[in-house]
């Protein structure tokens, strides 16, 4: 894992493995919280952040080598800018996915095991921008912050 911080914030990037994944969430969300983020907010970027890099983990570099994930995060004062870049497979049909809810209202044993994480990613954030640039990935999130006074 390499961490590059400058005045405009923090790139974090890593290897495509669950285990360096986990790792890269966790010190964005323990960077985000040390540069003043809320215990709240911190919580809801690390939930959007772990659903996005899980897809990258499971469907991006499915079945081929673990690439690199990088992670660029800016904090201004009154959002969060957060640029999540791969080299993996695109995106089905170069769109995100709707992030509808996954419907609940059958019997347990019948519930869906995904299907929840877009519409989960949709929820916490203020924006959400997807595009494939030259064989990257490039997936923008911004989370409006409260002002300060």
């Amino acid at each position: 894992m390499q961490f590059n911080a400058d005045r405009q914030g923090f790139t974090l990037n890593f290897r495509a493995t669950e285990m360096e994944a986990r790792e890269g969430i966790r010190a964005v969300a323990t960077q985000l919280r040390q540069r003043g983020l809320s215990e709240d907010r911190a919580g809801d970027v690390e939930i959007a952040l772990a659903e996005a890099i899980n897809n990258v983990v499971e469907h991006a570099y499915a079945d081929i080598e673990p690439g690199q994930v990088r992670i660029r995060c800016q904090m201004r004062s009154n959002k969060l800018l957060i640029r999540i870049s791969d080299q993996g497979r695109p995106l089905p049909d170069g769109q995100l996915p709707k992030g509808e809810p996954a419907s609940v209202d059958t019997n347990l044993a019948d519930l869906p095991e995904g299907g929840f994480g877009w519409f989960l990613i949709r929820q916490l954030v203020s924006e959400i921008r997807y595009e494939r640039r030259q064989n990257s990935n490039l997936l923008s999130l911004r989370f409006d912050l409260p002002k300060v006074s």
